[in-house]
């Protein structure tokens, strides 16, 4: 077993290349480690009374969810053959994380555009959707991308600057749904889903993103 040079995240190579994982301790805490394309994963195992192996990966942490039967070597191999799409994920994440590390002109700049561009988004749909709206407040949320008060007001993180535009354009087309639907019921996606047919992929890609 060669000796463990610390947890970090690498970004995957193109190549194709599997090899087995290796197992260390850490803070008193069992990772497990696996390589694939050359760059080095760890991960941990949870085990619980499931019935089958998952893999699950947030904010570049790795975790293994197995049944308690399972043995490791199973639960190794499990994680071997799912190289490409940990390698795969573990990047994607490494790009969606939003930028955590401004200065303060850096932040003032970006809230400030932020405020005339969601401004801007809310003038263009709210006619479209048959809505009107009190204010709009930019804020630094940091659970929520948007959010609509009973009194029409709108809420905004003005991290959406940071993130694609048509993303943007779904928070914002989902919080003047609530102006006809204060709820996530059926009515309320379906009043979404007819400005955005593609609302369904909009906030899919939107939950790969942490603030």
């Amino acid at each position: 077993m060669r000796e463990s040079r610390g947890f970090e995240q690498i970004s995957p190579d193109t190549a194709i290349e599997k090899k087995s994982c290796f197992c260390y301790h850490v803070h008193m805490e069992k990772l497990y480690e696996t390589e694939y394309a050359g760059q080095v994963y760890f991960f941990r195992i949870l085990r619980s009374d499931r019935k089958t192996i998952a893999l699950q990966i947030r904010e570049g942490e790795i975790l293994v969810r197995a049944p308690r039967r399972a043995s490791t070597g199973m639960i190794r191999e499990f994680v071997d053959s799912h190289g490409a799409w940990i390698a795969k994920t573990m990047e994607r994440q490494s790009r969606q994380t939003v930028p955590k590390m401004l200065d303060e002109a850096e932040r003032k700049r970006l809230r400030q555009r932020a405020g005339e561009m969601i401004r801007e988004r809310v003038e263009y749909y709210a006619p479209k959707m048959g809505v009107t709206y009190n204010r709009i407040f930019i804020k630094e949320q940091k659970t929520r991308w948007g959010s609509c008060s009973s009194s029409g007001n709108l809420n905004f993180n003005w991290k959406l600057i940071l993130i694609d535009e048509e993303l943007l354009d779904y928070v914002v087309v989902h919080e003047l749904a609530h102006r006809k639907q204060m709820n996530h019921s059926q009515q309320f996606w379906q009043e979404v889903e007819k400005i955005l047919p593609d609302y369904k992929e909009r906030r899919r890609r939107l939950k790969e993103f942490r603030l």
